[in-house]
């Protein structure tokens, strides 16, 4: 199943979420031709369902299924890999299992590994780029986040990593978002709109950030204009990156 575009193509992973949706729309609107995947169907063209914990094994027939399925459907114009999907768990230190553990890094680290890598040839013909959204918790965490902060920051080190290996050959870059109005976020708030507001006036720009302004950051990292961009994990944070929280 393939996009009608006939523009350069872009394969957006963990499609079905409040960030995903929007790079759905941001990339669609400037005429790329946008493949999805996430867990859930989407109604639209395109879109290949699959768990995110399969592309961590790379030797696995369904990985390789999947994969071939999103190669197919890109027509050979893979020009932006977006690494969207992720998983987290928020429990303290000592609750934290090994399934949790697995888990996590298997959609949040692994998998965007072993997608790059199936993926590098294309990007490469096409002068492409790799972007991952990893997250303020990369730098700076809060309690509950140990699994999560572990497997964001070591996404935004191997970005790093793989520009310097790859050179001039394929872009590599990240977007670390702080707290984002997706509607899971909203739906943790429910019923205390004292806690979302005391959240919002936390960032020094008084608010908390939307997934269009990431999807429009991702779609600037990933164009012609942003040539020049590698091993960049851009703070997408409000500023709350910057700010101390001291008592007083």
């Amino acid at each position: 199943m393939t996009s009608p575009k006939q523009g350069p193509a872009v394969i957006i992973t963990g499609a079905a979420g409040g960030i995903g949706t929007a790079l759905l729309a941001a990339f669609d609107a400037v005429g790329w031709q946008v493949v999805s995947t996430d867990i859930l169907p989407l109604e639209r063209p395109a879109h290949i369902v699959g768990d995110a914990t399969l592309f961590s094994d790379p030797d696995s027939p369904e990985a390789a299924r999947l994969i071939e399925e999103l190669r197919s459907a890109t027509q050979g114009r893979l020009t932006a890999l977006v690494l969207n999907a992720a998983y987290q768990v928020v429990k303290p230190c000592e609750q934290l299992s090994a399934d949790d553990w697995q888990k996590t890094l298997a959609v949040n680290l692994l998998a965007p590994f072993w997608l790059s890598q199936a993926f590098l040839p294309e990007l490469e013909t096409n002068r492409g780029s790799i972007l991952a959204i990893s997250s303020i918790h990369e730098k700076l965490t809060k309690p509950g986040f140990v699994a999560y902060a572990t497997s964001k920051a070591a996404l935004s080190g191997m970005v790093r990593a793989m520009a310097v290996d790859l050179g001039g050959r394929v872009r590599c870059n990240a977007i670390c978002p702080a707290a984002i109005a997706t509607p899971m976020l909203r739906a943790g708030f429910e019923g205390q709109p004292d806690a979302y507001r005391a959240l919002e006036a936390h960032h020094p720009i008084g608010r908390i950030g939307t997934p269009d302004e990431v999807a429009a950051t991702a779609l600037f990292v990933c164009s012609d204009a942003a040539s020049f961009m590698t091993g960049a994990c851009l703070d997408l944070s409000g500023g709350i990156s910057v700010r101390l929280h001291d008592p007083v």
